[in-house]
């Protein structure tokens, strides 16, 4: 039966067995602190509590959800992740729905559709990182096609102390304190304890950024809104875990004491149950699992980051805890043992039986995409015109920009397509990150090579992109208006990585409504040092592309005689003078193009000798061996060429060397040494050709 005609009989059961039941929730989103790593944290929640309430319905009643904004500033929004619901229900602030102001109220009202296990978040800003999600289940009427003795709904998330918007800003600003804080900061020293010399040159050589399988150090991963929980059952119980990962940015790796895991839905569609030892989950996607109690004893259920730093736990059962085996952390420095795992994946061909898989599982396994089978056919319409798309999804982990065929949504927001027609979506992923890829208002069919017959290809709304890889899905294009496709990496898709389908009966000119101070803003960053010789560092103020920054480098140590000649007569000192403090300000604008160019102009203010204030234009281009070079032109006529390099020893500790030439200033070269012992501050020490040795604090804001 083609898709089509079965989601329309399903819905039709259930609007006429009993159709038309109000179910009303009230959510109430509000402020309040909580302490689930230690330290009491003002934290966004639903009706006072973390996860917000569970929403109960089954298939044919009438949602009637009540949300109001009891912040005192600021907007807020609840997207329903799953179920079909009207345009205007989407809850996407400006694409589809008006946003939530502070003291106000909206009342969503639409009919559930499609059973599952689903949630619903906000989707204004990071506040989903603050606490504003929770779990909807909706029960097919007739009861679940696979009983159990009862159910369990368990959340994951990822928790941190900091807010969201300064983890954002420390991202943007390119620091590397988060691997450092995880221990998964690369350094040449420890690629040699490693092993792993030659791929950590061969990395520097190619200019990538070091591997990164998390963006954040978090300080808790939670289930149900903590660390750790208890579950009182039976021996001999069958328990149907409907597990949600609302993490903002972290993959889990399922596993348990009690064995293998039996999966019998994903993103709330039934599949033809089979069994994982260990399950990679991807965010925002949603599985149901069926967990039997064995002989006495409190078993394991563990949800573990896919950076190994850290887990959550459901102990399920009553007696003795038996903990599920510990997972292994990936070696940081080795990209091939990153990739293999991936690639091997992707060239299996789909185990026969459990047996079989659980065999040829891999210790760190890819989502079971190419085994999952729906139970149901979900063939689409033969008689549909079929397009085909790529996305290419890419990323720049030092800038923390985040695109899709290159460009960020506010650059190009828009993906049109015609209603009747059946898109074929070719996910590419050129970066060294998985992505999580959410399609709103649709199901989409997952075709994997290898993997079961096309006539049963599971229905989901979210697919894993691993780094390196491809991912193809194709879904019938039956709504209206614009619907958002995004990572579910929620810094990801705040710094770029979205679009908006968009169908054409909006007209040739319709552009999506998009929430632009909420999508890309500014934010400030400072990073600089103060010397017993000299003061440098620069404060700007950037988004994805563009940067409004001040540049300074001050010297009072000099070590050198003053000049005997002079290339030049500045307006503000005479041949030979060498002023008590020496300055050079920049101020700049910058705009990023890629990974490795970045060009900028602006005013130069100085008193050195030999030179004068100018205007000034030029380019920065990352070299091999992750060399930066920069050339820059003043109006005066005036040259500069300068070559820069850092060299990560330790995890905290660096060394760098610069060079530069001036038409006008002649030669001058630094090389110096950095020790990081907070977040903010450092210790630094540094020889300046002009102002000597000098030491002193780094600090970075």
């Amino acid at each position: 039966m083609k898709l089509f005609f079965l989601i329309t009989a399903v819905f039709l059961t259930g609007i006429l067995s009993g159709a038309g039941k109000v179910v009303e929730y009230a959510l109430e989103i509000g402020e309040t602190i909580q302490n689930p790593a230690g330290k009491p944290i003002k934290a966004l929640t639903i009706n006072g509590q973390l996860p917000g309430p569970i929403l109960r319905f089954r298939v044919g009643d009438i949602a009637r959800i009540h949300v109001r904004n009891a912040l005192a500033s600021g907007e807020v929004s609840t997207h329903w992740h799953g179920p079909l619901v009207p345009n205007l229900e989407d809850g996407v602030p400006y694409l589809t729905t008006p946003p939530i102001f502070a003291g106000a109220a909206r009342t969503f009202e639409f009919t559930l559709k499609n059973p599952g296990t689903y949630w619903y978040h906000s989707h204004t800003g990071l506040q989903k990182q603050r606490g504003v999600y929770g779990a909807i289940v909706i029960e097919p009427r007739g009861g679940e096609r696979i009983k159990a003795d009862r159910e369990e709904v368990v959340v994951l998330s990822d928790w941190t102390n900091e807010s969201p918007e300064e983890v954002m800003r420390t991202l943007m600003r390119g620091s590397d304190w988060y691997n450092v804080r995880k221990g998964m900061a690369q350094s040449i020293l420890g690629a040699v304890k490693a092993g792993e010399s030659a791929e950590y040159w061969r990395r520097e050589k190619s200019r990538l950024p070091p591997m990164d399988v998390s963006d954040i150090a978090y300080d808790a991963f939670l289930l149900n809104g903590r660390p750790r929980q208890n579950l009182p059952a039976r021996p001999g119980e069958r328990i149907r875990l409907r597990v949600i990962n609302a993490a903002a940015s972290t993959y889990f790796y399922l596993h348990s004491a009690a064995g293998p895991l039996q999966i019998v839905a994903a993103d709330g569609m039934d599949v033809k149950p089979i069994r994982q030892q260990r399950l990679l989950m991807g965010i925002a996607e949603t599985y149901d699992l069926l967990f039997t109690v064995p002989r006495a004893g409190a078993w394991e259920f563990r949800a573990t980051s896919q950076d190994g730093t850290g887990h959550a736990s459901l102990f399920i059962g009553r007696g003795p805890e038996r903990e599920a085996p510990a997972m292994e952390r990936l070696n940081p420095y080795s990209m091939n043992d990153a990739l293999s795992t991936v690639l091997d994946a992707l060239d299996e061909k789909a185990p026969r039986s459990d047996r079989e898989a659980l065999a040829a599982e891999k210790s760190r396994p890819l989502p079971p995409y190419q085994r999952l089978e729906s139970a149901r056919p979900t063939n689409l319409p033969r008689s549909a015109p079929v397009r085909k798309i790529t996305l290419t999804l890419n990323g720049d982990m030092t800038r923390y920009l985040w695109t899709i065929n290159g460009t960020t949504l506010t650059e190009d927001s828009s993906i049109p397509v015609k209603r009747g027609e059946i898109i074929q979506i070719e996910f590419r992923n050129d970066s060294m990150m998985h992505h999580p890829m959410h399609l709103h208002g649709h199901f989409f069919r997952l075709l994997m090579d290898g993997g079961p017959d096309p006539l049963y290809a599971p229905l989901k709304n979210v697919v894993d992109v691993p780094p390196m890889s491809r991912r193809l899905i194709e879904f019938y294009a039956n709504e209206e208006k614009d619907w958002a496709i995004h990572c579910h990496l929620l810094y990801h898709m705040h710094a770029g990585m979205m679009k908006v389908i968009s169908y054409d009966d909006q007209g040739p000119d319709h552009q999506p409504a998009l929430d632009l101070k909420s999508e890309d803003p500014y934010y400030f960053t400072l990073d600089g040092s103060v010397q017993t010789n000299m003061s440098m560092g620069m404060a700007s103020l950037m988004d994805a592309r563009d940067e409004f920054a001040v540049m300074w480098e001050t010297g009072w140590g000099h070590e050198t005689e003053p000049h005997l000649e002079s290339h030049g007569e500045g307006p503000e000192h005479s041949h030979g003078e060498t002023p008590e403090v020496e300055y050079e300000v920049d101020l700049l604008y910058q705009r990023y193009i890629n990974p490795y160019w970045t060009v900028f102009a602006g005013y130069r203010l100085t008193n050195m000798p030999e030179k004068e204030n100018a205007a000034v234009v030029g380019a920065t281009h990352l070299l091999p061996y992750m060399v930066e070079a920069t050339l820059s032109v003043e109006s005066s006529g005036d040259a500069r060429l300068g070559l820069g390099k850092t060299f990560q020893l330790t995890s905290r500790l660096s060394s760098f060397v610069r060079a530069e030439y001036d038409t006008g200033h002649d030669f001058m070269w630094m090389a110096g040494a950095n020790y990081i012992l907070t977040k903010q501050l450092g210790l630094t020490a540094s020889w300046d050709s002009d102002y000597g040795f000098g030491a002193g604090l780094s600090f970075r804001f």
